[in-house]
């Protein structure tokens, strides 16, 4: 009994891993560091912007700034000083890396136009209502937030909510299909109107 639900759980595990992709131990906080850089990094850049007022062209050339009299001055001294020149790396994106990112937003544009094609026929109307819940909650709390705010809770969500269904699955599992239960059956309680090959005019 034991070694079941022990071995249901690790499966479980090893199925949320699998589904998250390439950044599943950075979401679940495997890769630790990775997951607070992202954070302080998400932080910093979201108090900079919504609360100092800074905007994105001021501060990347101040940044910019601050790195070429830090080289400036660094390379003066060592010459004055007869050290060695301070070592500029070699600042190139690699093919491999652009490739791979250019696939997973390929993938990720192939999962939203299915999902819009499976909406816009109609061929599921419990993935129809959900998806017009969704897209009428994210249209409520656009009102209310600006897209920076929204976009910094989009990243503390994916580095919490992740790991918290990770770890309380079966609980989440169980809610998640009592609710889907009550929504299929009021979505069966709503009439369909049918749908008139001719119409009207006056």
């Amino acid at each position: 009994m034991g070694d079941s639900a022990s071995s249901s759980s690790s499966s479980s595990r090893v199925f949320v891993h699998n589904s998250l992709g390439g950044v599943a131990d950075l979401l679940l906080w495997r890769n630790r560091t990775g997951a607070v850089i992202v954070l302080v990094s998400s932080t910093v850049f979201w108090f900079l912007f919504e609360r100092a007022g800074y905007n994105l062209l001021s501060f990347v050339s101040n940044v910019l700034l601050l790195l070429v009299a830090i080289l400036f001055l660094w390379a003066k001294s060592a010459s004055l000083l007869n050290r060695p020149l301070p070592p500029v790396p070699n600042m190139e994106i690699p093919e491999e890396f652009v490739v791979k990112v250019a696939d997973d937003i390929r993938v990720l544009i192939n999962r939203v136009l299915s999902i819009a094609s499976d909406i816009t026929v109609a061929r599921n109307p419990i993935r129809l209502l959900q998806m017009s819940l969704v897209l009428w909650a994210i249209s409520y709390v656009g009102t209310l937030i600006n897209s920076l705010t929204l976009v910094y809770i989009g990243i503390l969500l994916s580095l919490s909510v992740p790991i918290v269904y990770e770890k309380y699955q079966d609980h989440i599992d169980d809610k998640l299909n009592s609710t889907s239960k009550v929504i299929r059956s009021i979505s069966m309680k709503i009439p369909m109107m049918p749908v008139s090959k001719e119409k009207k005019y006056q």
